[in-house]
C-alpha cells in the first residue's frame, strides 16, 4: 500500500496521503455511534496520529536545542494536536538531559463557514502578545489550506518582535493554490477533503472522534447551519 497510496515525504513535508487513496473502512473502527451515515472513511487512525506526532517531538527537540519556547496553540482545532505534542516534548525531556522549557498561551482564528473558508479571518486572544519579544515561538496548529491563514497569522506574530517563529501542522492539504507559507513541521499531508476528528469540526461537530475521518455529504447537511 506504501508505494501507491501513502507515502513518506521528506522530513518536512511529512507523510504523504495520496489522492487515490481511499482510506480505511469504517467498520474496522470504534466510533461515536451518532455519528452513523456522517462520515465516509477513516483518513488516519488515532494510533497513527499519535506515533507521528512523537516523531515531531523528537524532530522539535532536535532542532530548538534547549531554548525556551513559548506554544501558541490554535484553537479551537488544535487543541489535541498541541496537547499531546506538548505531552511527547515533555516526556520526551524526561528522558534525557535535552529538555525545552515549555509556556502555553492560546489563540483563537476564526474563517470557515460551514465546509467554505472565508476572507473574514478573526484572531481571538492575540491583541497584545507582548510578552512574545526575544521569545522563542512554536505555533501548533491542526490543518494548513492553502496557507493565507497562517501567513497572516504569522505577520501578526511578527510584529512583536520574537527571537524565532516554528511553525508545527499536524495536516497540510494540497490545494491548487497554496502559499509558500507552510509549518517547518508536517504531519500528514492529505488531499484537499473536509476532515472532522481528532478536535477538528464541522460547525462544533465531531471533535469527540478519535480519527481523522472524511465527512459525507450527508454529515454536511445534517449539520449545515
Amino acid at each position: 500500500m506504501a508505494d501507491v497510496s501513502v507515502q513518506s515525504d521528506r522530513r518536512s513535508g511529512g507523510i504523504m496521503i495520496n489522492d487515490d487513496w481511499p482510506g480505511y473502512s469504517l467498520d474496522l473502527f470504534s466510533y461515536p455511534a451518532h455519528y452513523s451515515g456522517d462520515l465516509d472513511s477513516v483518513i488516519i487512525p488515532h494510533g497513527v496520529i499519535m506515533d507521528r506526532t512523537e516523531r515531531l517531538a523528537r524532530n522539535i527537540m532536535d532542532d530548538l536545542g534547549d531554548h525556551d519556547i513559548v506554544v501558541l496553540c490554535v484553537l479551537k482545532g488544535g487543541y489535541q494536536f498541541c496537547a499531546d505534542l506538548v505531552d511527547k516534548i515533555k516526556a520526551l525531556s524526561c528522558s534525557c538531559d535535552h529538555t525545552i522549557p515549555m509556556r502555553v498561551h492560546f489563540i483563537r482564528l476564526r474563517s470557515y463557514l460551514n465546509d467554505q473558508s472565508t476572507e473574514d479571518l478573526h484572531i481571538l486572544g492575540a491583541e497584545d502578545l507582548s510578552f512574545l519579544a526575544e521569545k522563542n515561538v512554536l505555533i501548533v496548529e491542526a490543518i494548513v489550506g492553502t496557507g493565507k491563514t497562517m501567513e497572516t497569522l504569522l505577520k501578526h506574530v511578527e510584529t512583536f518582535r520574537p527571537k524565532m517563529i516554528k511553525v508545527a501542522g499536524l495536516l497540510v492539504k494540497r490545494v491548487s493554490h497554496n502559499s509558500a507559507c507552510l509549518p517547518d513541521y508536517v504531519g500528514f499531508e492529505i488531499p484537499n477533503y473536509f476532515v472532522v476528528g481528532y478536535a477538528l469540526d464541522y460547525n462544533e461537530y465531531f471533535r469527540d472522534l478519535n480519527h481523522i475521518c472524511v465527512i459525507s455529504e450527508s454529515g454536511k447537511l445534517k449539520y449545515k447551519i
